[in-house]
């Protein structure tokens, strides 16, 4: 498959550069090691955040850094899109009988990233510790597909980003408000914001259904299994997401470079 092409030359590309890429994956490591030492000072200063224990939000904070070190790996080809248009490199893309989704995914690849991905995991270890509850199979697969929406959704919002592109040639600032700024704050639970912000981050970016509702579930503060099923609309939230980015790339003028 020539996505796993793309794959293993971007890997033998990082290979040549060790140094950087060792120098790289330190640096991720201290960006998400810090994050969390944050967030448990805060917790053996003040003891409780809002109704929340550390060990929730610990979860919280564990599945949402999974999510998005999937996603600035695996989808960082669309994060810095603005790119291949300015540099006019979007004509080529265009050239080629592939789809054009597949090759802005597999023009760039950020493995040192990844390291996020394993302090996550090291995370929801910490989390599951300070939780203990005895865990359900279906609290278990609740955890995967929070992460996988969390992916799919974050995905979604770059995809939108490098829209936004075809009409503006630069990325909007604003569009890191859903993206980093949308880490930040889908790591603490929804509660702690205003109405207006949880609406919104529910409802129009889905960032509650993939771990605030289901969260709640997975802590056993309610009972209704079909909070286990609300990540599913990440999903649905990606649909839409493709829909418009077919539709600014059948208005892409290119700017002639």
């Amino acid at each position: 498959m020539i996505y796993f092409k793309y794959l293993r030359m971007v890997i033998r590309t990082m290979l040549q550069y060790r140094l950087n890429l060792l120098l790289t994956t330190i640096g991720q490591f201290a960006n998400v090691f810090f994050s969390f030492a944050g967030i448990y000072l805060l917790f053996e200063r003040f003891g409780r955040l809002d109704d929340w224990t550390f060990g929730e939000v610990a979860l919280c904070y564990g599945i949402v850094i999974a999510a998005w070190s999937l996603t600035e790996c695996f989808a960082r080809g669309f994060d810095v899109f603005q790119g291949s248009i300015r540099q006019g490199t979007f004509d080529r893309v265009l050239l080629r009988p592939r789809n054009t989704v597949l090759q802005i995914l597999g023009s760039n690849f950020e493995f040192p990233r990844l390291i996020k991905l394993v302090w996550a995991f090291a995370v929801l270890g910490i989390a599951v510790n300070n939780l203990n509850q005895v865990w359900s199979v279906l609290q278990v697969v609740t955890v995967c597909l929070m992460i996988a929406s969390g992916f799919l959704i974050f995905s979604g919002v770059f995809i939108l980003g490098a829209t936004v592109c075809f009409w503006t040639v630069e990325g909007l600032e604003v569009v890191n408000i859903f993206t980093d700024g949308g880490k930040e704050l889908a790591a603490y639970p929804l509660t702690i914001y205003s109405k207006s912000i949880r609406r919104f981050f529910t409802f129009i970016i889905p960032f509650g259904c993939f771990n605030y509702l289901p969260l709640m579930y997975v802590i056993g503060r309610v009972d209704d299994a079909l909070y286990a099923l609300t990540p599913l609309l990440g999903f649905v939230f990606l649909l839409p997401c493709l829909l418009l980015w077919r539709v600014g790339v059948r208005h892409y003028v290119s700017t002639g470079n």
